[in-house]
């Protein structure tokens, strides 16, 4: 029982942290890759879709992302999409292929993505607590139910606050590792 809801948490836990990943992967750095783009929504033919199911996106330059739409008809949705966007680009298009051209971050905008990601290092640590919160609550029921002795009762608590602090652990990383590829000049 007790070992059910740890193992419960423990994939609540690694879901937060995979979700935080995919998310900073979106956020902008000082080089190009083509998940900064791959995500946002086209408006094509009256369906929002992303833009990776419509588009070849490749890196032939650092600084470069190139985008060349299986379907020509759709690359002025493709450019609106990427104007429109909360990354700041502006798309060249010649027709064929669109280049988005990466400026370089200036001392602010890079401050900026600092809190950014800070914000949402702090919405997963916030997850976490809230998956030993709902655990806990599970494991005090249980007691109360007769399933589990209290002495299990302080087991799992304590295994899920080791659990929970290994989890934090990584969070803290994985922001320390984003904050330094951000300010990376």
């Amino acid at each position: 029982m007790v070992n059910e809801a740890l193992h419960t948490a423990e994939e609540r836990m690694k879901h937060t942290i995979s979700h935080l990943d995919e998310d900073l992967t979106h956020i902008r750095t000082g080089r190009a890759t083509p998940l900064l783009v791959d995500k946002i929504m086209v408006e094509y033919y009256g369906v929002p879709t992303a833009l990776n199911q419509l588009a070849h996106i490749s890196i032939p330059e650092p600084r470069v992302i190139a985008i060349k739409p299986f379907d020509t008809k759709a690359i002025r949705e493709i450019e609106r999409a990427i104007q429109s966007s909360d990354l700041g680009l502006n798309p060249n298009n010649d027709g064929k292929l669109i280049r988005v051209i990466l400026p370089p971050l200036t001392e602010q905008r890079r401050k900026d993505l600092v809190k950014t990601v800070h914000h949402r290092l702090e919405e997963s640590r916030v997850a976490l607590r809230n998956i030993r919160r709902d655990v806990q609550n599970d494991l005090r029921d249980f007691e109360k139910e007769s399933l589990i002795r209290e002495d299990e009762l302080e087991r799992g608590q304590k295994h899920l606050q080791e659990l929970t602090d290994r989890y934090v652990k990584k969070i803290a990383e994985i922001g320390e590792r984003k904050e330094a590829e951000i300010m990376q000049v």
